[in-house]
């Protein structure tokens, strides 16, 4: 069920940036993501292209969000998604 909702979230992300749902297994092998949560913070997951990678040295820390965490989160809708990085061209 986790699964469904997320794919639903991820596929209004993406289309509200231009990107087709069906590109998305190419993009995914470009990607990096790290998923955790600031002291305080929501569940956050931050992602990039590959060539950004050395950026996220330089963001705070996040600390390891567990499963449930970050179904909870899913499913409340609080989940938090940063960019890292220069933004995609559409």
């Amino acid at each position: 069920m986790i699964e469904a909702q997320l794919q639903t979230q991820l596929e209004e992300v993406l289309s509200a940036q231009g990107v087709a749902p069906e590109h998305f297994g190419t993009l995914a092998s470009q990607l990096v993501w790290r998923i955790g949560r600031s002291d305080d913070g929501p569940v956050t997951v931050r992602l990039g292209f590959v060539g950004s990678a050395a950026l996220f040295a330089d963001l705070p820390r996040l600390k390891n969000a567990t499963d449930a965490e970050v179904e909870e989160a899913a499913l409340e809708g609080t989940l938090r998604v940063e960019w890292v990085g220069a933004r995609p061209r559409s």
